[in-house]
């Protein structure tokens, strides 16, 4: 595996750690451990772009948070897991999905056209 694939997945499960502490944060000391997750969350994402189409990482940050925020609310705070949820989580996976495959036929023009 790419070290650029490891940022992302290290990058998306940091954005659903503070996203979670978003919702339980209530005193300072809880702020005190979130701004540090974000800064180091940033700092994945920064890592991942260096290697990887930055279009593609950030729909995967986007989409890994956004997927996880929802399956987190439904398995964490009791929110109900409707029909509609799904088809839009399993609209915003294609489109990751299509996006990267995108990305991978734009590098292979740009390289058959510098070759």
């Amino acid at each position: 595996m790419n070290k650029s694939w490891l940022f992302v997945i290290l990058t998306s499960l940091c954005e659903l750690l503070w996203i979670f502490g978003f919702n339980v944060a209530s005193t300072w000391w809880h702020w005190a451990i979130i701004i540090p997750i974000i800064a180091v969350d940033f700092w994945f994402l920064a890592k991942a772009c260096e290697g990887l189409p930055t279009g593609t990482v950030y729909a995967i940050f986007a989409a890994a948070g956004t997927v996880g925020t929802a399956l987190m609310d439904v398995f964490l705070f009791d929110q109900t897991f409707t029909t509609m949820k799904v088809v839009f989580i399993i609209i915003i996976v294609i489109g990751v999905m299509m996006l990267n495959i995108a990305d991978t036929l734009s590098e292979r023009k740009q390289q058959k056209e510098a070759a």
